[in-house]
Formats: C-alpha cells, structure tokens, sequence
C-alpha cells in the first residue's frame, strides 16, 4: 500500500511568504533575510533575472489576472492555503518622468488583479510597498507625518496614490500595512540620484557645480538593510498592527542638496566643491539643450521639483514597528566612494552608469 509523503514544503512547519518583484534589489535581500524563518515564494516575469534561490520562483504577469491566478495555484499546490504576508514590491518605474500608461496597467491595475486573486487564500498581511514622494514638499525643519496632505507630482507617485486606494477598496479581510519609503541605497550606491550626483563630481563636469533649486532642500532616503529590518518587523508584528495602516519608512535627518555636494567633493577630490544655485528657467533650457544632443540625466522636468523637500516623522514606525535606522547617508557616503574609487569601471556597471571616456580606455 503506498503512503502519502507528508515530508514536502507544505508541512516543513513554517509560514509561507510571497514576494513579488522578488528578483530586484529589495526583493533579493527580503527574501535572503526571511527565508532563514519562512517558507518564501518568489512570484516575478518569466525569465532573467530570477529571483535568489532561496526562494521558489513561480512565474507570472502580473497584468493578467488569469495568469496571477495559475502562479496562485501553484503556491496552493505546494504551500496550502494559508499565506502569511504578501510582500507586494512589483511595480513600474520610469525615471524619465515621461508619462506612461504602464504605471496605471502594471502598478494599479495590476495590484487590483493581485489582490482579486488572493481573496482566495487566507492572507493575515499584504504589505505595500508606497514612497514618500506622494506627499506635499515640505520645509526643512518640518516633518512630514502620514496624516500631513498628499501632493503626488508626477506619473510614479501618483500610481502608488491610486494603488493605495485599491488596496483600501479590495483587500478584503486582510490586513494592509502602506510603507511610505524613502530612497533606497546601499554600500554600492544603487540609487540613481545619489549615483549621478557621485558621477558629475568624479568627472568634474560642469553641470556638477550648479543646481536650479534651494541648495537647502533635499530628499529622505533609506538604507536597504534598514528596509530589510523594516519589513522583517513589518512581518512579525503583523498580528498586533492595525488592519489598515501607513507607516513612513526613512531616515530621521534629510541632507540638502549643499551637504552632499560638499561630502562628495571632499571624499573624491579632497577639495571643497563650489555650488551654485541657478535660476529655474535657465537651468530648464541648459537642460533642454543638453538633451537635443543626448540622453542627459538632467530633464527639463525635474527643473519643476528640484525645490521640493521630503523630511519624514518616523514615529509610527517607532512605535508600532519598533523599527529605527541603523544608517544615515552622509555616514555612508565614504563607503560608497570607496568602493567607486578601488574599481571606478565595476562601479559605474554596478550603477548602470555610461563609462567616461577616460574609463571606456581603460576597460579596453
């Protein structure tokens, strides 16, 4: 008489997680982290890059809700029916700024399909990973709660806006934690406003001592092991946090635009770095102009919010997450200058950035 093998993942004794957009930056380190106490399920794109293996990788497209329901299937089929939290990170980002009509199909309309799917399944947590951008700009000195108004500027913001409802209006009995997250960086930098300010100053170039807003301002960003902290205690305290709930997730302190430049400076060239603030039009046809005759980081629209400042009250997160960042930018900065210095050619591949000529010869 055969016997049933009960051996398999469905009864190893540990609670499944689901992340999407398992394969990119956040999703690699969550699931590294969590696979120590979870059984964790990678949902991503067919094909390259797949995420770690610590994590089953199921294939799907998250803009059909036929397909979300086959991965779904196959996470029952090997996991059961109880999830403990969904790691929501997929979505759709364009730093162009160029409008898209992929942030409403993938980043909206797909976490609605997401979500239909999982009124299936007995889900605690679904986990949204938002940004601080949705917020109205503030000033330095005034914090930022998740109760102050909502001002999204642009395409991307805006869709985490709309998703946000979405997930209010179909979540069902599920519990819903909104991170509101800073921007993301690491020891390598992976940030792609940090990495091109890190480029114009390594390479002098002229663009590197001017700036079209209040050199004062700045933006919040946030550590990727802190992040990783945040959503494993986002995890385990899913049982006491409310069913529905916003937390900002970043760094205390915002630098202004001025601090970085002189950290940057300093640590690349052992000199002060001289910056000086231009007027809003003429940085928008400098931009222009530069665009007619290339791909330039700079665009014309971000010229609009360069005077915009993000410095978020993390509280909340304190509180209810007992969550407080290990790291701080500023501090980091000389780890990942480092890095740039010792191998300039890995860093700039590992940061997606055009080699310099100087650097192009080199690696020839």
């Amino acid at each position: 008489m055969n016997q049933i093998n009960n051996s398999g993942a469905r009864n190893s004794g540990k609670e499944t997680i689901i992340v999407t957009g398992s394969s990119g930056l956040i999703g690699t380190s969550i699931i590294k982290r969590l696979a120590e106490k979870y059984r964790v399920i990678g949902l991503d794109n067919t094909g390259y890059p797949f995420p770690p293996r610590e994590a089953e990788c199921v294939c799907y497209d998250i803009t059909s809700e036929d397909s979300i329901r086959a991965a779904m299937e196959r996470v029952r089929y090997g996991y059961g029916n109880k999830i403990a939290a969904v790691i929501h990170l997929a979505a759709y980002y364009d730093f162009s700024g160029k409008p898209s009509p992929l942030y409403e199909k993938i980043t909206v309309k797909g976490t609605e399909n997401l979500l239909r799917v999982l009124q299936d399944f007995e889900v605690e947590q679904f986990i949204f990973s938002s940004t601080n951008l949705i917020y109205k700009p503030t000033s330095p000195g005034q914090k930022i709660s998740e109760d102050c108004p909502l001002e999204p500027k642009w395409d991307y913001p805006e869709s985490k806006v709309d998703t946000e409802n979405v997930i209010r209006e179909y979540r069902g009995c599920m519990k819903a934690a909104l991170l509101r997250i800073a921007g993301v960086y690491d020891n390598e930098g992976h940030s792609i406003p940090i990495a091109h300010q890190i480029q114009r100053i390594y390479e002098k170039q002229f663009t590197s001592h001017f700036y079209s807003g209040d050199t004062s301002h700045g933006n919040v960003f946030l550590h990727l092991e802190d992040l990783v902290d945040a959503l494993e205690k986002t995890v385990e305290r899913r049982s006491v946090l409310p069913d529905e709930v916003a937390i900002n997730i970043g760094e205390p302190e915002t630098p202004s635009y001025q601090d970085l430049q002189e950290k940057i400076g300093y640590l690349v060239h052992g000199e002060e770095w001289e910056t000086y603030e231009v007027p809003a039009p003429l940085a928008k046809a400098g931009a222009y102009g530069m665009n007619l005759f290339g791909d330039a980081f700079i665009k014309p629209w971000m010229i609009d919010r360069a005077d915009d400042h993000y410095e978020l009250d993390i509280s909340r997160a304190r509180d209810l997450l007992g969550w407080e960042p290990r790291h701080r930018l500023l501090d980091t900065l000389p780890a990942i200058i480092a890095r740039l210095k010792v191998d300039p050619i890995g860093w700039y591949e590992e940061n997606n950035l055009d080699l310099p000529a100087s650097l192009e010869q080199k690696k020839d």
